[in-house]
């Protein structure tokens, strides 16, 4: 299936697919969505570019190793859960900061960084198992 068209359509429907799986990553603690489906649209999107233009082509984009991705990402979620026993909640209780960027109060949570641990987890963790699979399919 490494058609011309394919190729070509490849690195704009990765992109997309990148930039929406962001958006399910932000929008996922109020509506659903969340680190989950995220990282799986994400990781949807380097197999297909990985097919289109092959492993090694993935490996160069992705800058580091999926599993170290997959191992960053359960570090930050699981710091996420910890942060709270440092001060004195329940394990996995959100912590909410508010901090002014440019005038504007942001309003920042734990529960956010758990999101973007988790998905970095499913990222790294999927990526890793379809680019192994892709590379025993080309052997």
């Amino acid at each position: 299936m490494n058609t011309l068209i394919f190729r070509t359509v490849a690195p704009f429907l990765t992109a997309l697919m990148l930039l929406f799986s962001i958006f399910v990553l932000l929008r996922g603690h109020n509506e659903p969505g969340g680190g989950f489906i995220g990282g799986l649209i994400a990781a949807s999107a380097f197999a297909i570019y990985g097919i289109a233009f092959g492993v090694q082509a993935v490996r160069r984009a992705l800058w580091f190793h999926p599993m170290s991705i997959a191992g960053a990402g359960l570090l930050l979620a699981t710091l996420s859960g910890l942060l709270s026993a440092l001060f004195g909640l329940p394990f996995m209780t959100g912590l909410w900061v508010y901090p002014e960027l440019f005038g504007v109060e942001v309003p920042l949570a734990t529960v956010m960084s758990f999101d973007l641990g988790v998905y970095l987890v499913v990222v790294g963790a999927i990526t890793s198992i379809a680019l192994a699979l892709e590379e025993r399919e080309s052997d």
